[in-house]
């Protein structure tokens, strides 16, 4: 992905290097972090050798899409510290193997960059980014009880549509939906 830039944060590839592995790493490895990703979702992570599996599986997964879909790296511009991660991609369906014409947009931040916004400013610009490719709608979905991902959807101007279980294997979550405008 050609790097997108906001007022305070840049929106990057994830590299293979020591410290965005170790980052990777210390994000996907806290427990406050995976209790909202599923059950299935493979984490906390327990391993730092995991992140360079995890990096690689995201490669792989939207290879083909070129830099329009993936996971990146949130960095705080002024510090150069990376606070999380933002995607957007195709949501794979009820057998998680197959990808849908679906698009989501998601974040997952550190819990020490919570509260600062970068969650809502990171989504906006890849949200307007695929919006400008002419995808119709975007969804964010979110375990229940997760009000912080929930108010980030809100933010966005997303509409919560109520709970669906259309992808991620059947999991019921919260969805919200933008529309590209007319």
């Amino acid at each position: 992905m050609a790097m997108v830039t906001t007022e305070r944060l840049l929106v990057r590839e994830w590299t293979d290097g020591p410290a965005d592995l170790a980052r990777l790493f210390d994000i996907y490895s806290r427990p406050e972090i995976a209790r909202w990703l599923g059950a299935r979702s493979g984490l906390p992570l327990t391993d730092p050798a995991q992140a360079v599996e995890r990096l690689d599986r995201w490669r792989r997964r939207h290879a083909a899409y070129g830099d329009r879909y993936g996971l990146w790296a949130v960095e705080v511009r002024e510090t150069g510290v990376v606070v999380g991660t933002v995607m957007v991609k195709p949501l794979p369906g009820r057998d998680e193997q197959v990808l849908t014409d679906d698009i989501e947009v998601g974040w997952h931040l550190h819990p020490e960059a919570w509260g600062n916004g970068y969650a809502t400013e990171a989504a906006r610009a890849v949200v307007e980014r695929e919006l400008a490719t002419g995808t119709p709608l975007i969804h964010a979905v979110v375990a229940r009880g997760n009000t912080a991902s929930m108010a980030v959807a809100r933010r966005l101007g997303m509409t919560h549509v109520g709970r669906r279980t259309d992808w991620y294997g059947g999991e019921e979550l919260e969805t919200f939906v933008l529309a590209r405008p007319a």
